[in-house]
């Protein structure tokens, strides 16, 4: 990756013909300021981590002057702790990002880029439609790719316990790609959760899973659209994409449906649906085949149902949301001239801190019903245990929080709407 030296570059020694620019003028760069709490915290961190690295194989120069000059960022911390994922409603979600612009320039891209594309789905089977999609929803079409450092951002991270491990390696990886990709610290900024470029690779990603898919013998996943979708879909592929099958459907269920059955664990053949009444959302029966799915219900009983294929689990091994698997599939049928949703979410469902989760998991628990810590992340043992009080209660079992539900567990909610 070619190097450029109007860059910031914060120190560099291995390549002494680079011009450094004061710090300072690199904190200016950006509204992610230094975290001036817990300095304790960052200092024990920091030996550790540059302990760690070296043992990897980073150049101790490296080491030094780009992990040491790390500053941990506030704004980091309280974004990982607000994530959309966890705190919004589907509808506010789904709207947010499968907007009537972001399908119509999908559309526009899939037209302008479909040579490109198709030679993508015939060397990966990924279809060009979801590579779209997973290029609207990372950065809207590389308009916004992330202005935070990359090496500040994981340092954070690294140092937080929540998800400290994952991030330690991050951490190194992106040392690693820095060596071995020639870029200064400058390049390396992306989003707060330390991804990079178009399609927002994890460092460890790019290291592994970066293409050239312009031919110009190098791996640029901030300035190449081919490199950057030709990765993507080896990706993909490497992860399991089934080729010749899409990502789920939207579903219609019958009145008497039990929501025990929901859930992506709950996997049954399109046969085994098909004989409990699910229809597709035009009222056809399913197929008759072996191909398994498994049902998901993201805003209730009120809202839409899916079958969710193999590719709806692939999605999610780029990133574990639910909400934003369907959003990616939801996104591609449009590009690739699907309509809307028939039956879509609910706008008025409760938008719920990560507290009162975190009450509703506890009060579940004490109730007896398994579900792990309390961590304010409604994940499937949280949602299967919340039918499962629901069935107790006598009410319909979606494991979906609600009005009702709070007052079921006694929990009176500080949510808006949302």
């Amino acid at each position: 990756m070619p190097m450029n030296n109007s860059h910031l570059c914060v120190l560099k020694p291995w390549l002494a013909a680079k011009k450094l620019l004061p710090l300072t003028v690199l904190l200016l760069t950006t509204v992610f300021v230094s975290l001036p709490l817990h300095a304790n915290t960052y200092s024990e961190c920091l030996p550790k981590l540059q302990e760690k690295a070296l043992a990897k194989g980073v150049p101790p120069a490296l080491v030094s002057d780009v992990l040491g000059r790390a500053k941990p960022l506030q704004r980091v911390i309280e974004l990982d702790r607000s994530q959309p994922e966890f705190t919004s409603t589907f509808a506010s979600y789904l709207s947010r990002r499968v907007t009537p612009t972001r399908v119509e320039k999908g559309r526009e891209l899939y037209k302008k880029h479909r040579s490109l594309l198709q030679r993508i789905t015939r060397e990966t089977g990924v279809p060009g439609h979801y590579l779209v999609a997973f290029w609207g929803l990372e950065t809207n079409y590389g308009g916004y790719k992330g202005e935070v450092s990359t090496i500040d951002a994981l340092f954070t991270l690294a140092c937080d316990p929540r998800r400290s491990r994952y991030f330690s390696q991050q951490l190194i990886a992106a040392l690693q790609l820095m060596e071995q990709e020639n870029l200064d610290r400058e390049r390396m900024r992306g989003s707060w959760a330390g991804a990079l470029g178009h399609v927002q690779f994890m460092p460890s990603n790019y290291l592994q899973f970066a293409r050239d898919g312009d031919g110009d013998g190098e791996r640029d996943l901030w300035n190449s659209v081919e490199d950057a979708l030709y990765s993507a879909a080896w990706f993909l592929k490497s992860i399991g994409w089934q080729k010749g099958e899409r990502w789920g459907r939207e579903v219609v269920l019958p009145k008497d449906f039990s929501y025990q059955l929901a859930g992506l664990k709950n996997s049954k053949s399109l046969s085994a649906w098909r004989q409990l009444g699910i229809r597709d959302v035009h009222g056809n029966h399913l197929p008759v085949l072996d191909m398994r799915a498994g049902l998901i219900i993201p805003s209730g009983h009120e809202g839409p149902a899916f079958m969710a294929y193999q590719n709806f689990k692939v999605i999610m091994g780029w990133n574990r949301s639910v909400f934003y698997a369907i959003s990616v599939g939801h996104l591609a049928d449009r590009i690739a001239g699907a309509g809307a949703l028939k039956n879509p979410p609910p706008q008025d469902g409760l938008r719920l801190s990560r507290t009162t989760i975190k009450q509703v998991q506890a009060r579940l628990s004490q109730k007896g019903f398994e579900l792990g810590k309390p961590d304010g992340i409604f994940g499937p043992a949280s949602r299967r245990a919340l039918r499962q009080f629901q069935q107790a209660e006598g009410a319909i079992a979606d494991g979906y929080i609600d009005a009702e539900v709070l007052n079921m567990l006694n929990l009176s909610s500080k949510s808006r709407r949302g």
